[in-house]
């Protein structure tokens, strides 16, 4: 008997070809958000399973993610549930050994099994394929590297498939992306795709602009007189090539200041560098937050700042730009504190929201969630808030995370429509089985493709969608939109080079892709 449950469900033509392919060399599948990479990964897994038995791994971000997985198999499968084991932390160390060695399907998050690794509970020689989803975190010291370098090494029969709808901006990005995973062929569908165009839905995309008002900008012109101060003297001291840096340009000047003082405590220019830089970075976040969510939200940041007792905040709050700032923030604050983006939001929403009407609303930061949740209750529009796990929004109030269950819960209760808006921060992006929604609604842009991708992938799946972008005239909204355009163009050009077969030099040899 076959190990596919074919009455389960009917395979796309597309998912039948990237599986065939993928079930015979290591696999990158880049497939839009919602078209079936669980299925793919299903179909390979029955391959390798009917010619080497064995086992098969299972490793995505986070345990919703990974029990996605697990249920993909318990359901277009005949493997036993028994057989099917998602494992936790929350399991004693000897119980997952015992699971490892027991299971056919293992599913974890990458942590647990790099733990599993290294205390040796763990062994990859019986496992036929490992599964890597949301495969575009193969970078850096992310653990996925360190997992597949096990992998490929232990394994009898190896094959790796990693899944992602955006593995990256550009060509060196997604190079190395498949060289952490020993990739050997890619397989590419967008939107586009002859295979794939007749099951996506249109997906509609409405940019609407509010302007920066003039309160706001006197108080932005004070905040960067102070920051040009600190940019000119790390340029004129060499800490820094331009005199318009970016936040992860201040960041790398910082740890090298850093660097130098650790080896030279008497490296006082060093010392200095450290404090400017700090000093850099938090002036430009006050001037994010004052151009993407208000005044409100700039006011508690520079309060946090006021109370600190940290040298570099002390400096800062001192100077007589901030003074001057302050003081204007105070005028505006008693005139209105609200971002004209949250009454643009209140309109659009008030002419969307109906009772079969799914709403999803990201925002950046977990006080702006809180805030727009409130507004939308206001306008007698049923929303709930979804935020991460952490205990602490950076840059903003501190906050209490969600505990998985709780977002779990959610998510079911909004698929169920029990309520109509999703007002969510990153965690709804990836790593959670978001429902599809008929409208998304980015309250900022990022500047991030992966980002962009993964929110918009939000809405169109089984029927047509609209998506909103927010954005202020003059203000980082712009820049930031427009950074993820382009790099989202600079991906798609890459992935084309990489499709039609045109490979780069990767640690020494050149990777056969293959063309679709």
């Amino acid at each position: 008997m076959s190990i596919i449950n074919s009455s389960a469900f009917e395979a796309r033509d597309y998912q039948r070809t990237i599986a065939e392919k993928a079930a015979k060399r290591n696999t990158l599948v880049v497939l839009p958000t919602g078209m079936g990479k669980t299925v793919i990964a299903v179909m390979v897994g029955a391959a390798r399973l009917d010619t080497f038995g064995g086992k098969i791994l299972i490793t995505a971000p986070t345990r919703p993610l990974t029990a996605q997985h697990t249920r993909s198999f318990e359901q277009f499968t005949h493997i036993p549930m028994e057989d099917i084991a998602l494992i936790t932390g929350n399991a004693s160390p000897d119980t997952r050994k015992k699971i490892y060695e027991k299971a056919t399907i293992v599913a974890a998050t990458p942590q647990c099994i790099e733990n599993d690794l290294a205390a040796g509970r763990l062994n990859f020689a019986d496992f036929s394929l490992a599964i890597f989803d949301e495969a575009h975190r193969a970078v850096k010291n992310y653990a996925y590297t360190r997992i597949a370098e096990k992998y490929m090494k232990q394994a009898k029969h190896p094959l790796i498939l990693g899944l992602t709808a955006s593995p990256g901006s550009s060509r060196g990005r997604i190079d190395e992306v498949t060289a952490n995973l020993y990739i050997t062929g890619v397989e590419v569908r967008t939107e586009a795709d002859a295979d794939v165009k007749q099951y996506v839905q249109e997906t509609k995309q409405d940019w609407i602009y509010v302007d920066f008002p003039a309160e706001h900008r006197k108080i932005k012109e004070e905040l960067e007189e102070i920051l040009k101060e600190d940019v000119w003297w790390l340029k004129e001291k060499h800490y820094i090539p331009i005199y318009k840096p970016g936040r992860k340009m201040l960041l790398a000047a910082q740890e090298r200041a850093a660097a130098s003082y650790t080896r030279n405590r008497g490296n006082y220019g060093a010392l200095w560098a450290m404090m400017r830089t700090a000093e850099a970075v938090k002036l430009e976040h006050a001037i994010e937050l004052l151009e993407t969510q208000g005044i409100e939200f700039l006011q508690d940041y520079l309060q946090r700042l006021s109370a600190s007792k940290k040298r570099t905040d002390i400096r800062l709050m001192k100077h007589k730009r901030m003074h001057a700032a302050l003081a204007l923030i105070e005028e505006a604050h008693a005139a209105t504190a609200k971002h004209p983006k949250m009454e643009k939001l209140r309109e659009i929403v008030k002419q969307l929201a109906k009772p079969d009407v799914k709403i999803i609303v990201f925002a950046n930061y977990r006080a702006t969630v809180e805030a727009i949740r409130k507004m939308l209750e206001e306008e007698g529009v049923s929303a709930r808030s979804f935020i991460g796990q952490q205990t602490k929004d950076v840059g903003t109030k501190e906050s209490v995370g969600m505990r998985q269950d709780d977002q779990i819960a959610t998510l079911a209760s909004f698929k169920r429509g029990e309520f109509n808006a999703l007002v969510a921060t990153s965690v709804a992006e990836e790593g959670l089985d978001v429902p599809s929604v008929d409208y998304a609604i980015f309250y900022e842009p990022v500047p991030s493709e992966i980002r962009n991708i993964q929110r918009r992938g939000r809405v169109g799946r089984q029927s047509a969608g609209h998506v909103f972008f927010l954005i202020t005239k003059g203000t980082r909204d712009e820049a930031y939109y427009w950074a993820a355009t382009h790099k989202e163009k600079r991906m798609r050009d890459a992935l084309s080079e990489i499709q039609h077969g045109r490979p780069a030099k990767k640690k020494g040899n050149l990777l056969d892709y293959a063309a679709k």
